[in-house]
Parts: structure tokens; C-alpha cells; sequence
């Protein structure tokens, strides 16, 4: 009896999942969860791609990639997530986003007794890392470290590629009203400077700090970079081409990439760098 005691307490320990969050706290899971709910558009399509698509039971509304994630449940917005449907999906993991999702929410969940898991990748090693901790917390590690070592490969080409080219200081426009930017925190201020480019507005303190006309004419970027809503360039993109004394619309560097494939933090997010990286090598051109 001792010896099967012994047995069971082994099996269980190597069963166990430890793992640190994005939030800084420790979570354990007895065992690989079998029923996700991800709090996150961003954080839903990294579930798919680390293999663990058939074990999430419910998302946020804009979950909308890969097309099996639009038939999920919805429980809410990321910013106003329903706790009732969430619960009800009776899940065993939930996944949330640190700067996306209210802490009282999440706060709610965890005296529940639902596991919670905090994800908030801020370089594009952390995505990489990001699909690896959500494939042991799922129990799909094979897919989910190929998906991470495919991320590292093509990473690695751009950055051989593009990362000595000359600078291009770069305005990367979130939105026009209010006009706003990232910092050099930001995970799209590390796409930027993948592909060789400098963020006129590393320096500010805030994460998507809003800014006015005057800061942008000042720092005078020779490259604007706008996303927007959709698969369509922003109409006000093209306003910046009533300061004509502004490098970027002097020289017709005035840029659009899909937000879905710059604005999430997922490996779609090299789309987007290669993308980015290809304006920025026209702006050089152009000089």
C-alpha cells in the first residue's frame, strides 16, 4: 500500500503545471485544463495556434481568427466581460489580458475558484514564450513548440534582413481622435525597430499615450504608419498631407497595415512586420 501511495503521489507531481503569469503570480494546474475561456482576441488566437483550439469553450466578442474561433461562445467585451456566461461555460482556465481586461473582473473569476491566467506579451519573444506556457497549461506542448520555434525561425530572418538598415524615424497612429501613438514599451515599437525604424515616441512614459499634431510636426517623422479598423486605410491617414513641410508627406511615406496584423499579439504580428519592414525599405528609397 505504501508503495502505490508512493506511486500515486509521483504520478501527481509530474502531472502538476506551475507557471508564472504576465501578472507576476504563480498558477497551478492539477492537470492540463480541458475547458478555456479566453478573455482576449489576441489571447484567443494564440490558444489556436499553440494547439489548444478544440479546448477553448468560449471568448470575447472580435475573436474572429482562425474562422473556428467566430463560432465560440461569447462572453462579452474585454473590457466589459459577462462573469455570468463565463462561469456558466464551467471553465477550468481562464486566460485574460493584463492591460485589456479589468482587475476586478479577474479578481471575481479567482474567488470563484477558476484558474486564472494573466498573458501580456511586450516583445515578440514574448509571444513566442506566450504560445509555449498556453500549450503546457492546454497539455498540447508538441504543437505549441513548433508553433514557438516557426515564430523564432521567421523572426530571426527579418531581423537578419532589416534590423542594420538605416533608420527610419517612424509615427505609428493608433487612431486620429484621439490621436494616438505607442511607446518604446509596446510591442508595435518592437516591430518598428525589427525592420530598422526608430519610434519618434519611445520616449513617453505612457503605453498608447495620445498626442497632438504639434508633437508629431515636431518630431518630424520621415515614415507615418496608420492602422485603423479594417482591411481598409483610414480616410485620415491622407490628412497629414496638408503639412507639406512634414518629411513623410513630402516624400508620399504615408503607410497602412491591417490592425489585425500589427495590433494583436500573436505570430500574425510578422505579417505585419513584413509588411512594415517593406514601407520602410520604399522610404529609404525615396530619400
Amino acid at each position: 500500500m505504501l508503495a502505490l501511495s508512493a506511486g500515486l503521489t509521483a504520478t501527481t507531481a509530474r502531472a502538476e503545471i506551475v507557471v508564472t503569469d504576465d501578472a507576476g503570480r504563480q498558477l497551478r494546474l492539477a492537470a492540463p485544463a480541458k475547458r478555456i475561456v479566453s478573455l482576449a482576441p489576441h489571447v484567443t488566437e494564440l490558444l489556436f495556434a499553440a494547439g489548444a483550439g478544440d479546448k477553448v469553450v468560449g471568448a470575447v466578442n472580435y475573436s474572429d481568427y482562425p474562422e473556428a474561433a467566430t463560432r465560440l461562445p461569447q462572453v462579452g467585451g474585454y473590457n466589459n466581460v459577462d462573469l455570468e456566461a463565463v462561469a456558466a461555460l464551467k471553465p477550468d482556465l481562464v486566460v485574460a489580458w493584463k492591460t485589456g481586461n479589468r482587475g476586478g473582473n479577474l479578481d471575481r473569476l479567482a474567488a470563484l475558484g477558476i484558474a486564472v491566467y494573466v498573458n501580456e506579451p511586450r516583445s515578440l519573444e514574448d509571444v513566442a514564450s506566450s504560445l509555449e506556457t498556453l500549450g503546457r497549461l492546454a497539455g498540447t506542448q508538441l504543437s505549441a513548440f513548433h508553433a514557438a520555434a516557426a515564430f523564432r525561425e521567421r523572426q530571426a530572418m527579418l531581423q537578419k534582413r532589416y534590423g542594420q538598415r538605416p533608420p527610419v524615424r517612424t509615427f505609428y497612429q493608433i487612431w486620429n481622435q484621439p490621436l494616438m501613438t505607442v511607446n518604446g514599451e509596446h510591442l508595435i515599437s518592437k516591430v518598428i525597430a525589427l525592420c530598422g525604424g526608430e519610434n519618434v515616441f519611445a520616449g513617453l512614459s505612457q503605453l498608447a499615450p495620445t498626442v497632438g499634431t504639434e508633437a508629431v510636426l515636431a518630431a518630424n517623422p520621415e515614415a507615418i504608419v496608420a492602422s485603423g479598423m479594417g482591411e481598409a486605410r483610414p480616410e485620415w491617414l491622407d490628412q497629414w498631407k496638408n503639412w507639406d513641410k512634414l518629411t513623410a508627406s513630402q516624400r508620399g511615406n504615408l503607410f497602412f497595415i491591417p490592425p489585425e496584423l500589427i495590433q494583436r499579439h500573436t505570430p500574425r504580428i510578422l505579417d505585419g512586420a513584413s509588411r512594415l519592414c517593406a514601407q520602410l525599405e520604399e522610404a529609404r528609397a525615396r530619400r
